[in-house]
């Protein structure tokens, strides 16, 4: 088999598109949060954000040239990021930012890579104790995620199972479906229409929506597109600060 016809089995690696759009996801997901709480698609659209910034650590890794910079970077941001995180979304010192929870996976993975006296048993083990001990934006699903989407890393078939089982595990929130089509769909004369109906609406909940981000990790897309690494790490604290001085004069 050829590199090239091996390369068209393994997802998406196109960085830079994917952490735009997992940016900008993540963007309309916390201005649903902080603006229009009442609006679910704002919410569901934001469930593409995390699994693609999962994947981008996952592609990172493999491309670095320096992994402790790497997790110095996303330790540094995590602090920088934390004042503007408890501001803007209402959490307190003890409950972590997204960053802590990329970089425990990242942290996982490499060892996993590594095989340094075992690390590829301890080391995963110990980022999971870790995220689990402590309150972190996604928690230890998360690291979980990020380990599982290393080890399918080179297959689609197998990426596309895992973000199928895994959402559907993970599946937690309110129906993302309007209650009155809901009623309407599973209020028929036939009973066990009723209640297979009401067993698929009941998939359709907010956090199994993280599911809309599998086709941008499983289609090539090769966009030759450029981002600098800065805006990349700076996006999440600077969008936090622009959306907690918007609410304030609001």
């Amino acid at each position: 088999m050829t590199h090239a016809a091996l390369y068209d089995k393994r997802p998406n690696r196109d960085q830079a598109l994917l952490k735009i759009v997992a940016i900008l996801t993540m963007m309309v997901d916390h201005a649903g949060v902080m603006f229009f709480p009442s609006v679910t698609f704002l919410r569901v659209i934001g469930r593409i954000a995390f699994p693609l910034f999962c994947w981008g650590i996952v592609v990172g890794l493999e491309r670095t040239r320096d992994w402790k910079r790497y997790a110095l970077r996303l330790l540094a941001f995590g602090v920088v990021s934390q004042p503007f995180f408890m501001l803007a979304l209402s959490h307190s010192w003890m409950q972590f930012n997204v960053m802590a929870t990329l970089l425990l996976g990242f942290l996982a993975i490499k060892g996993i890579r590594s095989k340094w006296h075992f690390s590829q048993v301890w080391g995963p083990v110990i980022c999971l104790l870790i995220a689990a001990a402590f309150r972190m934006d996604y928690g230890w699903p998360g690291v979980l995620l990020i380990i599982l989407m290393y080890l399918a890393r080179d297959s689609r078939g197998g990426l596309s199972a895992l973000m199928v089982a895994f959402c559907l595990y993970w599946g937690g929130g309110g129906s993302v479906i309007p209650r009155g089509i809901i009623s309407a769909l599973t209020v028929t004369p036939m009973p066990l229409f009723n209640r297979a109906m009401g067993e698929l609406l009941g998939l359709f909940r907010l956090q199994s929506m993280a599911i809309l981000s599998l086709p941008l990790m499983l289609i090539q897309t090769d966009s030759g597109l450029k981002v600098p690494k800065w805006i990349s790490y700076a996006a999440y604290p600077g969008h936090l600060l622009l959306y907690w001085l918007l609410s304030l004069v609001i």
